[in-house]
């Protein structure tokens, strides 16, 4: 258990493995069917259900999706926004230059995804997102880097930001080892899942990074959300 005690900042392939396109989009379609076989967007969509009654009146809905990758989160929450009739406007920004081929060769959205391939830290919007959102995306970064992202976050972001991350825990990195190589998925899934459990994060550790980042103990809910997920949510006060 004592490994689980602090996070474990061991490499994962898809940050530091050269790869092709082909096989970037193995892996990103895989880890798609990780999160619609987990559940891993309802807690992105509570979220927004809250943000929605701030939406600026008059345009729309200015998503920032960090680290988005295949572009799957955006992709459900177009679908979450067309029942709705909300009208968004989408950006994806990631590191990666595949990962916007990707996207761009899945299936098409009723509202479109803008594509922007982009270290975060060096990216300006031209026009301020009302949400940031990430998902699997602030483990990959040290703790510096997160209290880094963290104060992007809260300067960019009108309405507010999310953070859809793991938990550090012994249950899940063991059960996904067992059930990534039975369910014969993407040999990048298969090491990194287990990894980036072990680079994840407990309560403690939010706490103490929202505090290094000057959010006091009230501007930001840490919650728990099954299966082993723990979510920072920030929204930001009414005005008056």
């Amino acid at each position: 258990m004592s490994r689980f005690a602090r996070r474990v900042l061991l490499p994962e392939l898809m940050d530091t493995e050269p790869c092709g396109p082909d096989e970037f989009r193995a892996c990103l379609q895989d880890l798609s069917r990780v999160n619609r076989l987990t559940g891993a967007y309802r807690p992105t969509l509570r979220f927004l259900h809250e943000a929605l009654r701030r939406q600026p009146p008059g345009r729309p809905l200015r998503i920032l999706d960090v680290g988005g990758g295949y572009g799957d989160a955006l992709r459900r929450i177009d679908r979450w926004a067309a029942r709705r009739g909300v009208a968004l406007d989408m950006t994806s920004v990631d590191l990666s230059p595949w990962a916007r081929a990707a996207g761009e060769t899945a299936p098409a959205t009723r509202q479109p995804i803008r594509w922007v391939t982009a270290d975060i830290f060096d990216y300006q919007p031209s026009e301020p997102p009302d949400l940031v959102l990430s998902s699997l995306f602030a483990h990959h970064l040290d703790d510096d880097g997160v209290v880094r992202f963290l104060r992007w976050m809260e300067a960019h972001a009108g309405l507010g930001w999310f953070v859809n991350d793991l938990q550090r825990h012994w249950l899940p990195y063991r059960a996904f080892r067992v059930w990534s190589r039975l369910a014969g998925w993407h040999r990048f899934v298969r090491h990194d899942g287990p990894v980036s459990i072990g680079r994840a994060f407990t309560r403690d550790d939010w706490r103490s990074l929202l505090l290094r980042a000057g959010l006091g103990s009230e501007a930001a809910r840490i919650r728990w959300w099954l299966p082993f997920r723990l979510c920072v949510t920030r929204l930001r006060p009414r005005p008056g």
